[in-house]
Order: C-alpha cells, then structure tokens, then sequence
C-alpha cells in the first residue's frame, strides 16, 4: 500500500509492505498548502497546483491507479473555508480522495510511527513527550505507559514565518501563542510528572540533524536522522549558521520553498524545549504517513 500525507507545508508518501511490515520507496515535495491562509481563510490556487503537481510526480513512483492508497490532510485543510471545494479538484484530477483528519487522530497516528521507530532503535518509551512541529499546527503529544495525552496548537512555521521577518520577531509573536501550551504543559507535569525523554518529529528538527551532520536537501540520509540527540546548543549553532548562508545557499540544504521557512522553525523548535524544560531531543523521522501505513495494515 501507499500511505499519503498532505500537511501544510510537505506533500509526503511511502510505500508499506503490510505482509513484511517494511516500509520501501519514500516521496517528498515541499508544497506549501498553508501559504497566506492566515490573510485569506482560504486554500490558494496557487497551493492547489503545486499540491496537485507534487501528486503527478510521486504517481510517476507509485503508479496510484494500481496502489491500494490511504490519503490524510491535516492543519491547513481543517482551517480553510474551501478544503472542501479543494478535496473535490484533488478527486477529479488526481483520482486520490483525501481524508481530513481531526488533531487527535494527526497525534495519534504520529505516536503510532514514533514508538514504531523507537522500538526498532532499542530506546525506551514508556515515557515521553513528544514535539510534532508542523505548517499550520504544532501537536505536543504526552505518552506514559502506553497511554496518550494530546493537544493541538495554531503555531506552524508557515503560518509564523510568513508574519515575521526576524527571529526577534517570531520569539516575539509565539510569546503570546505559548501562553496556552505553558499552561497545558504545566498542568500534565503537575498531575502526572515530567516525561523522561523528549522526542522531535516533523521537518525542523530532521532538517537541523542533517544540516548538523553536513547533508544536503539531495543527500539526505534518515538512516542518519533517527535516533539523533539534538542538544539546545546545536539548535542555535544551526540557526546562526543558517541564518549567514542567503537564500539559494539555504536551499541546497533545506529544499526549495523552505528557505524562507526554517528560520522560523528553529526558534520555534528553541522555545519548545525551554517551555518543555529539556536541553536535548531524540530526532525521528517518521511522522503521520508512516502512521497511516502501521495503522491500515493493522
């Protein structure tokens, strides 16, 4: 089968064996679906295109009209007016259906490929955060002995990147948005205790492991992202380090359409972890469509 996530910033797929559970050929393309929602409510044409675009190539490596498919949409089509109006184009034109899946469900599936990996890496699970950094939203996600706790929050490094044009700025502005993720952070630490790990998911925090280790967009490897400790100092060495490098320098390392968006992403991440209280993460790759292939395999 054929697993599709469409966030709102990335276009993700995977092919998964259900039989061997092994995961093969992976397809990534930045799309951007979130661009300007926060100006108009709406998804662009713009965006429609690119998304649409993205699915022709990656129908190029899987050939979607002969793949049993499982398409999930999240943050950016769960706030535009017109996701519907979306959805039906993408129907039309692609033949893929997407489905809009709630917050809980977005969380859910993320955990289902993170405790997925960290068992194959031999880390201990049975208690940690988890920090899922999206386009749109930013889910922060409790586990303790197999039990989760979760929440959604309208922070997304192109909602927040396309108001900001500085890092001063973005520590200003998420100030005000990480009022609500304090309190609910304080609250589950108070009632249940401080996780022992921390865990980043989603493109910053994949993005900084490789740009760490000195990879490129095209040389990316996740055999070398999953299971990386990313410290709080490596983050504002790879925020200094990125923020010298202009525009088309950034690229090489980050993806096109997402130069303009890191920046904004790594003090996002920074923040995260003093709110969290911890100094290091463990990175892993897998996100919601590696959870949407576990999940429909049973």
């Amino acid at each position: 089968m054929v697993s599709i996530d469409l966030g709102s910033n990335t276009f993700r797929c995977i092919a998964y064996d259900c039989e061997n559970k092994r995961f093969g050929k992976a397809f990534e393309r930045i799309v951007k679906t979130a661009d300007a929602l926060h100006q108009s409510g709406r998804i662009s044409e713009q965006a429609l295109e690119r998304v649409l675009h993205a699915i022709e190539d990656a129908d190029q490596l899987y050939d979607f009209k002969t793949a049993n498919v499982k398409a999930v949409t999240t943050a950016a089509m769960r706030m535009a007016e017109n996701s519907d109006e979306v959805l039906q184009q993408f129907k039309e034109r692609s033949g893929i259906a997407f489905e809009i899946i709630d917050a809980d469900k977005e969380a859910e599936f993320t955990l289902k490929a993170v405790r997925y990996r960290m068992n194959a890496l031999g880390i201990k699970n049975d208690s940690f955060v988890l920090l899922d950094i999206g386009g749109g939203s930013t889910e922060v996600i409790f586990s303790h002995n197999g039990r989760m706790q979760s929440k959604s929050f309208p922070v997304g490094i192109v909602t927040v990147a396309q108001q900001c044009e500085t890092p001063d700025e973005v520590r200003q502005m998420l100030k005000e948005l990480l009022i609500p993720v304090g309190n609910y952070v304080q609250t589950y630490y108070r009632e249940t205790g401080k996780p022992q790990t921390f865990v980043t998911t989603a493109g910053t925090p994949t993005t900084m492991a490789a740009f760490l280790q000195g990879m490129t967009y095209d040389t990316y490897d996740v055999s070398k992202i999953n299971g990386y400790r990313l410290t709080l100092t490596e983050c504002q060495t790879a925020l200094e380090e990125l923020l010298a490098l202009d525009d088309q320098n950034r690229a090489v390392f980050v993806g096109v359409g997402k130069e303009t968006l890191i920046v904004a992403g790594v003090v996002i991440v920074q923040m995260f972890y003093e709110l969290l209280g911890f100094d290091k993460s463990i990175v892993v790759d897998d996100g919601v469509r590696e959870g949407v292939a576990i999940d429909y395999c049973g």
